[in-house]
């Protein structure tokens, strides 16, 4: 059972003097698929970049526990995974070589079973060899899941989780995310009513203003 929660106090975010949004008070403690809407430019991306830890709140803070204990804010990559439209994947090397560069990057141990697993999971097994600049941008976006599941994280952050995915591709990643939130967090920020119906419970940042 994953004993790992999460915590917005306060949560206030402006960029200058435009407010992103203020006053997030909540609390996922419990397994499971979380929500977070708004329309683009509502704030989704920047409160999951703050709640990863890359970038920092105006006001408020948000506190990551495991095993009860608080974890440091340079010790959050270790507990998370990130999937985002922003991460960079480099083109010129294989699939397997990208592994390989992420592993290193988040000095994650070589796990080969679960590689292989990942690889098999998202359809790439047959592909791992060839460059990334050959791959279409579903299997881009399936590479991304690859990447943020390497290290088995706690708290899986998924920000727009099925862009460039066709609806096969979406029903697969949906069958995942179910599997991994019976025991695990999953927080998905998206705009697409399909990725926020599997949540249990969701937040509108348009309410947060």
């Amino acid at each position: 059972m994953n004993r790992y929660e999460l915590k917005l106090d306060s949560l206030t975010k402006y960029f200058g003097r435009r407010l992103v949004f203020r006053d997030l008070n909540i609390e996922y403690c419990q397994c499971g698929i979380y929500g977070i809407s708004g329309p683009n430019g509502s704030g989704k991306s920047t409160l999951l970049k703050i709640i990863a830890g890359i970038s920092t709140p105006s006001k408020g803070k948000i506190i990551h526990t495991a095993e009860g204990k608080e974890i440091d804010t340079a010790e959050i990559h270790e507990r998370i995974g990130f999937v985002s439209p922003y991460l960079v994947l480099y083109e010129e090397f294989s699939c397997r070589e990208n592994i390989e560069i992420m592993g290193k990057i988040r000095g994650i141990e070589p796990d080969e079973p679960h590689i292989t697993r990942l690889l098999e999971t998202f359809g790439l097994a047959d592909r791992q060899n060839d460059r990334l600049k050959f791959y279409s941008s579903g299997m881009k976006q399936r590479m991304k899941f690859i990447f943020a599941l390497l290290h088995k994280p706690a708290l899986l952050i998924l920000d727009e989780p099925t862009e460039n995915l066709d609806n096969e591709g979406k029903n697969k990643i949906y069958e995942l995310i179910k599997n991994y939130s019976a025991s695990n967090i999953v927080l998905i920020a998206s705009n697409e009513d399909s990725d926020l119906q599997l949540c249990t419970s969701s937040i509108n940042l348009l309410e947060h203003k």
